[in-house]
């Protein structure tokens, strides 16, 4: 059988590439020198009131900043986020709370529009987009602005680490790093203005400002669901290098706070993340080649030295996704032995997503996408 060693050689490969690249993530770190420029932290905020007073909080706890202002966009909150702000806005005079009460325009998605929104607000020359979940270790954003001046990058994209407590949540976010980590070459990515080659995570970004209004900020990426992508590639075709860098000790969240939210959440957005049906169906065949056949294999086949090579390949998988995870904040065990059941789920969703994309049922926080 020809095809199993080519497989398991393919999981060989990938888990090498893993490695090596995992030496060229970078891990920011503040060296205790204050940031002499002003930051403008912008959080677009629908429907966040179990999480935005504890956002704003780890905003308002960060060190080595001399000058911020933190913005945020209620962008029509039907719960009390709104009033949670402004009673902090009201408390404390670095806050300022902008209300939007229209539509996003035609053509406009609403993350797009809501930072678009809050970017005009801004008079800071780094602008620091942080979602209203998402917490912020204290040193976080003077580690990444310290990084984004000290390399002269446009964009210095940190993955905060992902919190996971169901079971679907563990098979499937700890891929959101894995895929990059394991795929992208990072040393040869922040060297290059190629725009395929970027990965960021619109949870945390730090733009320098004329980088951001160089490129057309949210508006070159208005219709984008996948807009944290697409500016990182708007922002190299603007000519400037960007980072993707590990976040995990920066920031943490949790995406989904239960099943029926990460099927939703994921299924939004998949249909876009391959560029069309043709280019899913070509990753997702890849991925099941690389990742499902050894392990099947590995059950199956009353050869031994089918199930060896199966073996092989099946444990290179796991030791791929074991490194990442051990870099960057994820359970390693048992967590890491599940990568073709992750695989598997992660194609599922995948399929779902097309199908409620072609049939106009993908939705987000009430608004069609």
């Amino acid at each position: 059988m020809v095809v199993l060693p080519l497989t398991s050689a393919l999981c060989v490969a990938l888990t090498a590439h893993t490695a090596f690249n995992l030496t060229k993530l970078r891990s920011p770190r503040w060296s205790g020198i204050a940031i002499d420029e002003k930051v403008s932290v912008l959080i677009p905020a629908r429907n966040e009131e179990t999480h935005i007073a504890l956002t704003i909080e780890s905003i308002r706890n960060q060190i080595g900043l001399t000058d911020v202002e933190i913005i945020i966009l209620d962008d029509q909150s039907t719960d009390s986020t709104a009033a949670i702000v402004q009673q902090l806005a009201a408390e404390n005079s670095d806050i300022t709370l902008v209300t939007n009460d229209v539509n996003p325009p035609s053509g406009w998605l609403g993350k797009p529009n809501a930072c678009n929104l809050l970017s005009k607000q801004a008079t800071g020359s780094v602008l620091v987009f942080v979602d209203a979940d998402v917490i912020l270790e204290p040193t976080a954003i003077a580690a990444c602005v310290e990084l984004l001046r000290a390399e002269d990058f446009g964009l210095v994209a940190p993955y905060p680490r992902q919190l996971a407590e169901t079971h679907l949540e563990r098979l499937i976010q700890p891929l959101v790093t894995w895929s990059w980590a394991s795929t992208m070459p990072l040393g040869i990515a922040e060297n290059s203005l190629r725009p395929s080659l970027s990965a960021a995570n619109g949870q945390f970004l730090v733009f320098d400002s004329l980088a951001y209004s160089t490129s057309g900020g949210h508006t070159s990426v208005k219709g984008e669901v996948l807009e944290d992508i697409a500016l990182m590639r708007s922002v190299k075709s603007s000519g400037f290098h960007c980072a993707t860098v590990n976040g995990s000790e920066l920031a943490h969240c949790r995406m989904y706070q239960d099943t029926d939210a990460l099927v939703n959440g994921y299924t939004k957005s998949l249909w876009d993340a391959f560029g069309s049906p043709a280019g899913s169906i070509a990753v997702n065949a890849l991925l099941a080649f690389a990742y499902l056949v050894p392990p099947v294999a590995m059950m199956t086949s009353r050869k031994t030295s089918t199930r060896a090579i199966g073996a092989v390949g099946y444990l290179s998988g796991v030791a791929g996704r074991a490194m990442v995870a051990k870099e960057t904040g994820s359970r390693v065990v048992p967590d890491s032995f599940a990568q073709p059941v992750s695989i598997a789920a992660f194609i599922g969703l995948n399929a779902l997503s097309w199908s409620r994309h072609l049939r106009g049922k993908n939705s987000w926080k009430g608004r069609s996408i």
